[in-house]
């Protein structure tokens, strides 16, 4: 008899407890939640703020540190620290939603061409084919640039360029699941492919998916990022990490700090989102986990 579903719940966390990439990703993509929810009562100060006088001040710990300025001041003497958890609720918005929205087209389209085959598949895959041609970043700014800058239009552009990634790998997995035992008991049962889809295939690809989704967050990061630097993302009174990085680039020689913050926040992301995506790919699939 198979498990009950509450020992399987159990049992998935327990793994992906155990799995330190689970733990070391999840943790910190957990941390910058916390930031970035809570960034009006944790920002030290108003990333807005400008105090021309205090311009360019080196991190805590540097020659010429001020009090109260934990990783310094950028050219219009604007708090770093408080700019980079402000910057995290970009960042996390647009990595979340834009993922979300990419897997549940993507995944959709898989689906249905990996069951129903023939030209349904074929109209399918042509799609993404075409699709794929055009350079995804460059593909993005001609989309932000029509739509207008804004996180919608940013969200909008990823998961539009970035369905394909889904839909190419769940087609594959839905082909290889329609052929197992258990969908055949299934059909013969008489479910009906609805049922069978989201009943029976989708929870057996969920592993790979849910790894996708966590691999496409750090890439809607990068992306969104992107956009901030030149300009493409949301309005230049809000702080982002892209945005940072375009400003610490023209004062480099005089303020590195301003260019190194961003960049590690946004390092950092990335491998986070990429070692939660593949520990919970192994956590979440049986076979893996043996």
């Amino acid at each position: 008899m198979s498990e009950a579903p509450p020992r399987w719940i159990s049992k998935t966390l327990r793994a992906c407890v155990r799995d330190p990439k689970v733990v070391a990703g999840g943790g910190f993509i957990l941390f910058l939640l916390v930031l970035a929810i809570g960034a009006p009562e944790l920002a030290p100060k108003d990333p807005l703020e400008q105090d021309l006088i205090l311009g360019v001040t080196p991190p805590h710990g540097f020659a010429g540190a001020e009090p109260g300025y934990l990783l310094g001041t950028d050219d219009l003497g604007r708090d770093v620290l408080s700019r980079l958890i402000w910057g995290s609720r970009v960042a996390l918005t647009v990595a979340f939603v834009a993922a979300t929205l990419a897997a549940a087209l993507g995944a959709a389209l898989g689906l249905v061409a990996g069951w129903y085959r023939g030209w349904v598949d074929a109209i399918i895959s042509r799609l993404v084919e075409i699709w794929m041609a055009f350079p995804p970043v460059l593909l993005s700014i001609l989309l932000v640039a029509v739509f207008g800058a804004g996180v919608g239009s940013v969200i909008g552009a990823i998961a539009i360029i970035d369905w394909t990634r889904f839909c190419r790998v769940i087609r594959a997995e839905t082909m290889g699941q329609a052929k197992s035992d258990y969908v055949t008991a299934a059909r013969a049962i008489g479910f009906s492919p609805m049922r069978v889809l989201t009943r029976e295939i989708l929870p057996n690809v969920a592993p790979v998916l849910i790894a996708l989704i966590s691999l496409e967050m750090g890439i809607a990061v990068i992306v969104e990022a992107i956009l901030s630097f030149v300009g493409l993302s949301v309005s230049s009174d809000v702080p982002t990490w892209g945005g940072m990085i375009a400003q610490g680039r023209q004062i480099l020689h005089q303020g590195w700090w301003v260019l190194a913050a961003p960049l590690v926040a946004l390092f950092l992301t990335v491998l986070a989102f990429n070692l939660l995506g593949e520990g919970l790919r192994r956590s979440l699939d049986p076979v893996m986990r043996r």
